[in-house]
């Protein structure tokens, strides 16, 4: 870096830090406004690789630094002192551009529980309409999809005869098959949507982005790193950022809108003065706003797999050889079809750990083959599983800076199984996989169990299971969370209290975490958020009713 002070890169209406699965919508639809110039900046760079376009290669630029904050997080203590991984996206389109691209909305309950939380605005009947207004669903719109929207949306083929099975296993089970689990009823086994168009990864960058990309008043800069905003006493004026090794400041005349995520975002509004005072002052740094809440509440999905053997060479891993992996990938290169063209988790669900549960607080993504996540730990044969986890655990965690230094990755804690409830339900969903695996729909597939392992029964057993081997579904959120009390950093407009002139959109926000996948939901947000910024009026209200359990209720024994 430079010894001088930074060079000027400019000066643009509004300034986006981060061109993830927000920033990109946002930079779409605020230049939409021609007399409204935005500088769009993103630390990663371009998202064109094919292992990026490629459904099925989802586990690569997840984990590969070219195209993810490879971050890790803090030893966890309920965990065996293990340190689970927090991939977070690096590349035009953020973690759009490298998560497992399963589009699932939430429950309707989510929203309404926000709204209680202080997030005025953001009931169900007010986010419903900016779902559908980014959508464009294959199956076609209806009262809750959208077919218009720039977000390409399809189910898969289910040409799997494993998906088949698991969703009569799942009905034979006793849960039901909503016809669509982001319409009316979440609540059962059916196909999860996936943002797949032709094949193709439909990420924000290809969504929002690239159509954006001819304008006169949007520019776009990759590969800046930003290390600090500018400020000039708690109004917001620019960011700085370093590219190429030389430090840069770019001015805002409206507003610098933070779309850095969950981890980034709180790292950058600390190394600039604005959050925990006393925690600031340890570090080092000038306190601007002493905000407690931010980098607080950290939220996420645990999951764990339950594995099963396969008699039947249907699975995967017929094509997990390198020969297998070659004719795939040439095959989608060509044709953009085949096994390259899904990303595999083409069927799952949600349910409720028991009748006293509101909504559903346990979801399913099935994967016919036995592999870990990033593809590295394999069963070695023929396979199938069910990745299963509770959905609203009341654990939290926090961000925090571990030095001034803007390159040093930030200490991430998530606290993961640190509620009595967070066990109750984890054994609740172990226990509906095996159940689920034990239907006469499974009988011609099902060798014996790879995992938990046949025998290990007990709640002793399933809690050593979940201690060994649980992993992050990788959805982190809240730690900029809105609300008005003394814990909010966001008032329900997404502006940061006490800062003029600067916002926080993306999966930070979230007061409480939703019921399933992330990526929809923050596309949502930045829809909602764009019109906000604008100063218009909301799209009108949803009167589309969903469903409700009738012998559902809430509460929690978390100390």
């Amino acid at each position: 870096m430079s010894g001088e002070g930074p060079e000027a890169a400019g000066e643009f209406d509004h300034v986006i830090v981060g061109a993830g699965s927000a920033g990109c919508v946002l930079a779409h639809r605020l230049t939409e406004e021609a007399d409204r110039t935005v500088l769009l900046l993103e630390a990663g760079g371009r998202d064109n690789a094919a292992v990026v376009r490629m459904p099925a290669a989802l586990a690569i630029p997840m984990h590969s630094p070219r195209f993810s904050w490879t971050y890790r997080a803090e030893p966890e203590p309920e965990l065996g002192g293990r340190s689970l991984i927090c991939p977070r996206g690096r590349v035009l389109g953020g973690s759009s551009s490298i998560n497992g691209m399963v589009y699932v909305r939430g429950n309707a309950l989510d929203y309404e529980g926000w709204v209680d939380a202080g997030a005025d605005g953001w009931g169900y009947r007010d986010v419903l309409p900016y779902f559908r207004r980014a959508e464009c669903f294959a199956g076609g719109g209806d009262r809750w999809r959208g077919d218009a929207g720039p977000l390409r949306v399809s189910n898969g083929t289910l040409s799997n005869p494993l998906h088949r099975a698991f969703l009569d296993a799942a009905r034979q089970a006793g849960w039901q098959a909503p016809l669509d689990i982001n319409g009316f009823r979440q609540e059962g086994f059916g196909p999860l949507p996936m943002t797949v168009h032709r094949g193709v990864r439909w990420s924000t960058a290809q969504a929002y982005l690239r159509p954006a990309l001819g304008r006169a008043n949007l520019t776009v800069i990759t590969g800046g790193l930003a290390t600090r905003l500018v400020m000039d006493g708690r109004q917001t004026r620019g960011v700085e950022f370093v590219r190429r090794g030389r430090s840069r400041r770019v001015l805002a005349r409206r507003s610098v809108i933070l779309c850095a995520g969950p981890i980034n975002g709180p790292q950058l509004l600390m190394l600039s003065g604005i959050g925990p005072g006393q925690h600031l002052a340890e570090r080092g740094i000038a306190v601007k706003h002493d905000l407690p809440g931010v980098g607080a509440n950290l939220q996420d999905h645990l999951e764990v797999y339950v594995q099963q053997a396969c008699v039947s060479p249907v699975t995967l891993h017929r094509h997990a050889g390198l020969l297998g992996k070659a004719w795939a990938g040439v095959r989608w290169i060509a044709t953009r079809r085949g096994v390259g063209a899904s990303n595999h988790f083409e069927t799952g669900g949600f349910i409720r750990s028991s009748d006293h549960v509101a909504w559903p607080d346990i979801q399913f993504h099935f994967f016919p083959m036995a592999v870990s996540y990033d593809g590295k730990r394999s069963a070695g044969r023929h396979g199938f599983q069910a990745h299963v986890g509770p959905m609203r655990s009341k654990s939290r965690g926090y961000v925090r800076l571990r030095s001034a230094d803007p390159r040093e990755p930030p200490e991430i804690r998530f606290n993961y199984m640190s509620c009595r409830e967070d066990w109750v339900e984890m054994r609740a969903a172990v226990r509906a996989a095996r159940r689920i695996f034990a239907q006469p729909a499974f009988d011609r597939y099902r060798g014996p169990e790879l995992a938990p392992g046949e025998g290990r029964t007990s709640d002793r057993d399933i809690d050593a299971f979940v201690r060994e081997t649980a992993e992050s579904a990788f959805h982190p959120c809240g730690t900029a969370r809105m609300g008005k009390d003394a814990g909010a950093v966001v008032d329900p407009e997404c502006r940061v209290h006490g800062i003029d002139r600067l916002l926080v959109v993306d999966s930070s926000v979230m007061p409480v975490i939703t019921t399933g996948n992330l990526n929809a939901p923050t596309i949502m947000m930045a829809e909602k958020a764009a019109d906000m910024i604008r100063g218009r009026d909301p799209l009108p209200a949803s009167h589309a009713p969903f469903f409700r359990a009738r012998n559902g209720a809430g509460g929690s024994d978390c100390a």
